[in-house]
């Protein structure tokens, strides 16, 4: 009997951030235990209110059966008072809100509710793997778009081809970025909304990382611009320490939640109510999260310093957990990950392995390293000494 993946399998690669844990597995194999700057999953537990918010939810929620596919009404009420506070952003918490399990699912999904075959969908690089997969899955075509560098990371809307927008379906954007760290103000969004309007695109906005920010104002919400032809995307993933939980949700324009409420009752059966109790707990929370911010930005001086000592460009960066470093020159990013891992025993992520090629045929991660500012401020101590012995 012949076992043939589909061709929607057979076309893509292998997960980066799983590469990444296959080489900690060598190294651990041979005795060494590296610093894993590699993927963006913290060391440190879950805070212990959020436990204990779970732990009595799974007494109370003992008979309510399978979730909300949607999500919990007094989760969705939640998620509208704390968008209302954080951003001045108006919600229907029955209409323009939707549960997800997490980030990745709901992303990775989103494309079966819009895209058809040959449908063009806009997608950054350097950018979360489910953009593309997600697009893949549903038989559309990825067309990747370039951040510029020279401009905050902003989309390089000028460079989309005409022929493009017309075609393209979908725009992702994703900021505070992952892996860059740039930040844009509320005018710069605007901007990218009004292109997406004029070419009539669905504008989806990843906004995982809206609370780890180092710069003096918040980062602003794409619906503080609007939500005619706008989702985003949250999780609480990054913002309380709950990646194991798989939480999270989507909001905007009411057509676009429909749809996608549709695809969800159909893929999958919406997180645990009591998960869902822990995540309105940590929502209605502010201290964890500052407490978090504060540590989060040692560790991206005590690296960053680190790293400019060595001699590398300094690339601190505005928010996330990630410093998005140019490895020296002359070096692709790939070896210089493999310098860190053999000689400073540092796992990093390669950049390209998180960018796909661009139109003109570059890769806009070649030259490039991403740290997970995730292990202890100790480990990133240690971590900064052996980066300043690297002779770059």
């Amino acid at each position: 009997m012949d076992i043939t993946p589909s061709k929607r399998v057979q076309s893509i690669g292998a997960y980066a951030f799983a590469a990444v844990d296959a080489k900690v597995g060598e190294l651990k194999a041979r005795g060494i235990t590296p610093i894993d700057f590699g993927v963006g999953d913290y060391a440190q537990p879950t805070p212990q209110f959020i436990r204990e918010a779970a732990k009595k939810a799974i007494d109370e929620r003992a008979s309510y059966g399978y979730p909300s596919y949607i999500g919990d009404a007094s989760y969705r009420k939640t998620v509208a008072a704390w968008t209302k506070k954080r951003f001045g952003a108006e919600l229907n918490p029955d209409t323009e809100i939707c549960a997800t399990i997490g980030s990745k699912e709901g992303v990775f999904n989103f494309h079966e509710g819009f895209i058809d075959p040959g449908d063009v969908v806009l997608v950054p690089s350097p950018g979360y793997p489910p953009y593309k997969r997600g697009t893949l899955f549903a038989e559309g075509i990825a067309h990747f778009y370039r951040m510029d560098p020279k401009k905050n990371f902003a989309p390089d809307l000028d460079a989309i081809p005409a022929e493009v927008a017309k075609k393209a379906k979908l725009m992702w954007i994703n900021y505070p970025n992952s892996p860059t760290g740039a930040v844009l103000k509320k005018d710069e969004l605007k901007r990218i909304a009004d292109f997406c309007r004029k070419h009539e695109i669905i504008l989806a906005a990843d906004e995982a990382y809206t609370e780890l920010y180092y710069t003096d104002q918040p980062p602003p919400s794409i619906l503080e611009v609007g939500k005619e032809g706008i989702v985003t995307s949250f999780s609480l993933s990054k913002r309380s320490i709950m990646t194991g939980w798989r939480v999270g949700w989507f909001a905007g324009d009411k057509r676009i939640i429909d749809i996608f409420k549709k695809v969800k009752t159909n893929v999958d059966s919406g997180t645990a109510t009591f998960i869902q109790d822990a995540a309105t707990a940590a929502l209605s929370d502010e201290k964890h999260v500052d407490e978090l911010r504060k540590e989060t930005r040692t560790k991206r001086d005590i690296v960053c310093k680190a790293l400019v000592d060595a001699g590398l460009p300094d690339c601190t960066p505005q928010s996330t957990l990630y410093v998005w470093q140019k490895a020296p020159k002359g070096s692709s990013g790939i070896d210089f990950a493999a310098r860190l891992v053999e000689e400073a025993h540092l796992v990093t992520t390669p950049g390209e392995w998180i960018s796909d090629t661009l139109p003109d045929g570059s890769n806009p991660g070649a030259g490039y390293v991403r740290f997970a500012l995730v292990p202890s401020i100790e480990e990133c101590k240690t971590a900064a000494e052996r980066i300043r012995k690297l002779k770059v």
